[in-house]
Formats: C-alpha cells, sequence, structure tokens
C-alpha cells in the first residue's frame, strides 16, 4: 500500500531525492523477466525493478499475490485437478492495473504472452512451465485462466515463469517479423514496458540504465524517485565506488567473501554500510559411483563413503573460506526452508569425527598403516583423488577438504579440473573419486535414474556420478506428481533419509552470496533459502534514511 498523506515516507518522498546508485555484474541484454532472449542468472538481478508478475515470493520463499488478487487454492474452483490428469488454474487481477506507457493491463495480455512464449521458433516453447500448458483463455477482461496438460506443482506459484506482455505493443512485431527480428526488437531492452515499480527512462548500452518511479505501481509507488543501474564486473571497481558512496547497492556475483569482509572492516568504525549473506549456494561432494569408473573400488561400500563425511571438516572449511557465514548442511536441502524439521527427523548425520571414520574404514576391511594412512590389508594403497573446478576459491575449498581428510586417515589428493576440462561432460561424469561441485537450485532430481549422463544421451545429465536407486526413481517421481503441499513435503523427508543413508553424494555447506548497500539505504533484504526469488526484492519499499 502507498504511504499516507502527511506520513514520514510521504515527506521523503516530496523533497528533493538522490538518485539511488546500484551497481550490476554486467548489462542485461532484456528487462523482461520471461524473456524470449536467453541470459545468465548473474545478469538478471535488476528485473524485479520493471517487472510485476501474478504472484511473487519474498526471501524466504514465502508465496504472495502480485497483480492477482489471491493464489490458487488446490481443490477450490480456482485450481481443479481433472480425471484425466489435466488441470486448471484461475486468477482474479487486481482492478485497474497498467503498463508502464499507461494503456490497461488485461487478461488478454496473459492470453497474448502464452501465444508469444508457445511460438516454437521463438526457443521457449518446451521449458517449464510453458510446455506443460494446454492453452491461456481469458473469459473477461480480468480473469486468466491457465488450463494444464499435466499436474504441475509449481502452478499455484508461477512468478517469473509467466509473465503478461503487452498486447498493444508486440502483437503486430508478432504477426509481421521474423523469430530472430522480434527477439532483437526494441522492446525487449531500450524500448521496454512493463508493470513493475520502475519504469524505464534511458538505457546508454555498455554504460547505465536509468528509471523512475511508476506512480501506479500496484503495490505503490516507490518512496525512491529514481533509479541508476551501472554495470560494474570488476569486483574491485565496485567496491571502490561503493566505499567512495558513488554507488549505493551492488547486487548479487559481484562481490566474493574476501570483499565483504574489505566492506565489514572498512565500514566497521564510521557505521558505513552492511554487507547481506545469502547462504543459498549449495556445495556438494560428487562420489563416483560407476564400479568401472570408481577408484578406489571401495567407494562402492556405502562404510567407505559415510567414513569419507565423517572425515570432512565443514565447520573449518566455512570458517576459512565463508567466514563462517555459510550454513553447513548434511542435506540437498536448505536447512533454512520453512518445513526443515519435518526433514531432519529422518535424516542422517556426519558431523566431523576422526574417529568414526577410522571406525567405518576398518569396518570395511581397511587398516590404518605406520604413515597414519588407511591401505588394504594386503597392503594395497587406498588413494581417493578429490576433485574440483579451477578458481581461487574452489582450488583453497578442495585443498582444506584434502587436508581434513588426510588427518583424518585418508590419503587424499588434490585434483583441479580446467575450464577446458570442465567443459567435457564426458570427462566430467567420469571422475574416479569424488568432486566437488555446486550444485543447481532443486536438485532433489539431480540424483535420479534419467539424469545419468551416458554415451545414449551425449554425457548430458546432473547424476554426474551414476548412482542408481530405483526406490529413490519412485519417491522422486511421486514427488513430481504431489500437488498437495504437505504431501511434497512428506516426499522430499524421504529423498532426503534415502539420500543422506546412501550419500551418492556428500552435502557440505550453502556458500553465501554476497550484497552491499551503504548505511543511507534501508530496505535491502538478502535470500534465506535456494529457491527463494533472485534478485532486488520489494524496492518499491526502499527508502533513504532521514
Amino acid at each position: 500500500m502507498s504511504p499516507a498523506p502527511g506520513s514520514s515516507a510521504d515527506a521523503i518522498r516530496t523533497a528533493p531525492q538522490r538518485t539511488l546508485v546500484i551497481g550490476l555484474r554486467g548489462e542485461p541484454p532484456s528487462l523482461a523477466e520471461r524473456s524470449v532472449v536467453p541470459f545468465t542468472n548473474a545478469l538478471r538481478v535488476p528485473l524485479k525493478l520493471f517487472n510485476a508478475t501474478l504472484d511473487s515470493a519474498d526471501e524466504q520463499e514465502k508465496a504472495f499475490p502480485y497483480l492477482a488478487e489471491a493464489l490458487p487454492q488446490l481443490n477450490t474452483d480456482t485450481w481443479r485437478l481433472f480425471p484425466d490428469g489435466r488441470m486448471e488454474t484461475t486468477y482474479r487481477l487486481k482492478p485497474q492495473l497498467t503498463w508502464h506507457d499507461g494503456a490497461p493491463l488485461s487478461s488478454e495480455d496473459f492470453v497474448f504472452a502464452w501465444r508469444v512464449y508457445a511460438t516454437p521458433q521463438l526457443g521457449t516453447a518446451t521449458t517449464p512451465p510453458i510446455g506443460m500448458i494446454e492453452e491461456v483463455v481469458a473469459p473477461d477482461a480480468r480473469t486468466v485462466v491457465i488450463r494444464w496438460r499435466q499436474p504441475y506443482a509449481e502452478a499455484g506459484m508461477l512468478q517469473e515463469t509467466f509473465q503478461a506482455l503487452p498486447k498493444h505493443i508486440l502483437e503486430e512485431p508478432l504477426q509481421t517479423l521474423d523469430p530472430v527480428a522480434f527477439s532483437n526488437a526494441p522492446f525487449w531492452s531500450q524500448e521496454y514496458v512493463g508493470l513493475g515499480p520502475y519504469r524505464l527512462d534511458r538505457w546508454e548500452p555498455g554504460a547505465f540504465i536509468e528509471a523512475r518511479a511508476f506512480d501506479r505501481h500496484v503495490l505503490g509507488r516507490p518512496t525512491i524517485d529514481r533509479v541508476k543501474l551501472v554495470f560494474l564486473a570488476d569486483p574491485n571497481t565496485a567496491l571502490a565506488n561503493i566505499l567512495a558512496g558513488e554507488v549505493h547497492y551492488v547486487g548479487e556475483f559481484v562481490f566474493a567473501d574476501d570483499h565483504a569482509a574489505t566492506l565489514e572492516r572498512e565500514w566497521a568504525a564510521s557505521q558505513g554500510g552492511t554487507a547481506l549473506y545469502s547462504p543459498t549456494a549449495l556445495r556438494v561432494s560428487v562420489v563416483q559411483m560407476r564400479p568401472e569408473y570408481a577408484d578406489p573400488p571401495a567407494l562402492a561400500d556405502v562404510r567407505v563413503r559415510r567414513a569419507i563425511a565423517h572425515g570432512v571438516d565443514a565447520e573449518l572449511v566455512n570458517d576459512v573460506l565463508n567466514a563462517g557465514k555459510g550454513i553447513i548442511t548434511s542435506t540437498l536441502t536448505s536447512p533454512r526452508v520453512p518445513f526443515y524439521a519435518e526433514i531432519e527427523r529422518g535424516i542422517t548425520r556426519y558431523p566431523h569425527d576422526p574417529r568414526r571414520t577410522q571406525q567405518l574404514i576398518e569396518e570395511a576391511g581397511l587398516v590404518r598403516g605406520q604413515d597414519g594412512l588407511f591401505a588394504g590389508r594386503d597392503g594395497a594403497a587406498f588413494r581417493l583423488q578429490v576433485w574440483s573446478s579451477s578458481g581461487t576459491k574452489n582450488e583453497q575449498e578442495n585443498a582444506v577438504i584434502v587436508d581434513s581428510l588426510r588427518k583424518a586417515g585418508v590419503d587424499a589428493s588434490r585434483q583441479v579440473f580446467s575450464a577446458a576440462q570442465l567443459a567435457d561432460s564426458q570427462a566430467r561424469a567420469l571422475i574416479p573419486g569424488l568432486s566437488t561441485r555446486g550444485q543447481a537450485s532443486k536438485p532433489l532430481k539431480d540424483y535420479t535414474g534419467d539424469q545419468i549422463p551416458r554415451p545414449e544421451n551425449r554425457w548430458a545429465g546432473e547424476n554426474r556420478g551414476g548412482w542408481v536407486s530405483p526406490a529413490y526413481d519412485r519417491v522422486s517421481d511421486a514427488y513430481s506428481r504431489a500437488l498437495d503441499q504437505s504431501e511434497r513435503i512428506r516426499h522430499i523427508a524421504e529423498i532426503e533419509q534415502m539420500f543422506t543413508q546412501e550419500l551418492p553424494g556428500i552435502p557440505h555447506w550453502f556458500n553465501p552470496s554476497v550484497t552491499a548497500h551503504v548505511a543511507a539505504l534501508k530496505g535491502p533484504v538478502s535470500r534465506q533459502t535456494p529457491d527463494a526469488p533472485q534478485g532486488i526484492l520489494r524496492v518499491h519499499e526502499w527508502e533513504w534514511r532521514a
């Protein structure tokens, strides 16, 4: 809601204001959250300034209606499941919504958007959720009905995966331009018209984007009148700019932990600003489970995998590399999700415990030699390669993991994948020992059988260790089909129970992503869970401190 006239926020708004300057890692090729122009997450940070969707979520994944009056509710008229497996969800738009150019937003803009996204030549027709949608219809100007080909659990929280497009601007280009020309149309960038809290004013390619507050933003006019986005790919340049007060907020993917430490040190005396940490980047050591490639072969023994898990000093690595700002985890699911207590009850934990490492390895038939390292009873060496991709932090992480394993008696060695090797999907999938990697969002599906890289799928797939578990696959499939949230949580708990017992990978911690803002700016928050929305959240509430 907009501030009441006469409030302190209203006084700030009407007084002369400085422009809010936001530093970004790079220049986005498009300002649309759901675009026909593909680009990486690192460039999506500013998009919530310019866009509003049917629904959204906060930094802890809590969903709320945005353009819609309410979220669809399962087993009501707003979310119906039919006997043949199809579904239908219905949204009622809030009244008097407008585009940045003043044209009214209509449910027909969602119907038109689906036509755009479902056009095969534009490259988004098979991506979730578009490929699952049978049609979108508009019974009246404020009602959007989405008809689904199949059950889709996230149909009630679409966020940026399905947004309206202005039919009054794009209908003619869609009809007259070829797909390449349509994708390159200036609408997507320098002539963008959206629904978000800020509207585009000026775009100087390669330099900056300027925007001004949108008076008719559905959640209220932003308190800060003007925003300038500048592109600062070099973190040291960004550091100098924010310390000098020339930049007021630096988004995700620019700073690393050492830059955050510098900021905190420089700002300590003056209380000049705040570094925010989003512990959302999961790190896992994947175990090679294919018998013909596992080296040492004893990795096939779950006792050995559990021994290795107990040998990794996760607390030490987190302290050394993340200044203690990461979250130690035993699961693929973040401990900060609101339902974690239901998961935690059934999982197996592996705290750092060298004595337990020794006990489990000896149960598996190995013995500790005079050099303090384990070997077979016949004297055969037990050597474990621990791989990481290149890069300063990855290699530091690898070194601390290897050192803690060696202290626990495991003859571990450091191995580093170059960028060229990392691009070889076959070599990446056949790493013989452990490979520590970043795990993408929603990793529960990454360990199913259909995700195993093979020659038949040209070595594509996220189950790089080649773990095979029909029981895991069954529960994962049930999780994918479940619509009721309590049922989905129950399946997640089952998945995590199996995963932590069998350990095809060893979850370590969630690395923090860093953002920062000057003390004069009030309002920025950090994401707390991996599936919380990326980017600049609730920017319409940001304000200058009095």
